[in-house]
Order: structure tokens, then sequence, then C-alpha cells
């Protein structure tokens, strides 16, 4: 196995893993502060959004941010709501096949990035209804930033949230 293809495996293995049994409001709110909280702690400035059913539950940008996050975090998500997999996932999917998500599927890099950041909001037994998204790191760092605090949110509200 490649590494491109152990990468796309573990990939698709956190989003197996990284699931909600509900996902309210305030949930977003704690977790949005949470994802604030581990920027901070590694002093890096982020965009954060948090989307259930194209509501947007928690946005915050970090002092050091621009408007081209926001404009990033909008891309990456359409990334997510069209494919139902993280946009990190997508990304290195197209570029293992060797072309790019305008000539795969005929559709627009301006409205569409297949960059990390955004990763699906999954209520098990439903399916994908949101994002969270992080914009203003590398991709790769961003899309950690995100899985990682997601684990730590997920095992600090078991009496809540299940994980597989």
């Amino acid at each position: 196995m490649s590494h491109d293809d152990a990468l796309l495996k573990e990939l698709l293995q956190q989003e197996e893993e990284i699931q909600f049994t509900q996902f309210n409001n305030d949930m977003a709110l704690e977790l949005g502060l949470a994802l604030l909280k581990e920027a901070r702690t590694r002093s890096k400035p982020v965009a954060i959004d948090i989307t259930r059913h194209g509501l947007q539950l928690f946005h915050f940008a970090m002092e050091g941010t621009a408007i081209d996050n926001g404009e990033w975090i909008r891309r990456k998500n359409n990334v997510v709501q069209r494919f139902g997999h993280s946009s990190f996932f997508v990304g290195r999917s197209l570029k293992q096949a060797g072309t790019t998500i305008e000539e795969k599927y005929l559709i627009s890099p301006h409205e569409f990035a297949a960059h990390g950041g955004a990763f699906p909001l999954i209520i098990r037994g439903v399916g994908v209804v949101g994002t969270v998204t992080v914009s203003g790191l590398p991709q790769q760092e961003d899309h950690e930033l995100v899985v990682g605090v997601l684990r730590q949110f997920l095992a600090t509200t078991k009496d809540t949230i299940t994980t597989k």
C-alpha cells in the first residue's frame, strides 16, 4: 500500500470514528470554543466555522486572519457538502488521481476548495449534517487541528456523544 493509499484510508477511518449521536447549538458553541482554545495554545491564528444544515452556529476569526479565510471556509464547506467527505480527503483523492476538482467534476475552483480544513459533521445513523472548518494554516495542519479537537471533544462529552 502506498503512502497516499494509507493516508486516504486513514482519512476515511477518521470519518467513521468521529461521529455524533446528536449535535445542537450549545454543542457547537462548546466545540468552537475548544477549537479556539487549541489554536491559541498553539499560537496559530485561524478562522473557525461550524455549520449545521446551512445555518452557521459558530464563527470566529482570530487576530491575524483575513477576509480570505472566510472565502476558504466557504469553498471548503462546499466540498464537504457536495461530496460528503472531508475537504482534505477529496483533495488528496484528486491529487492521487492526478486531476483537479475542475477537470474531474467540471466545477469551479472559485466555489470549491479541495484543501484540508473542513470536516463533515456526521450524526451516526443520519449522515453528514454540516461542517466543522478551520482556515489559516497549511491544509494538513488545518485538518489535524479540527480532527484533534473533535476527538478530544467526543472523549469529554461521552454522555451525549458516542464514538465507534
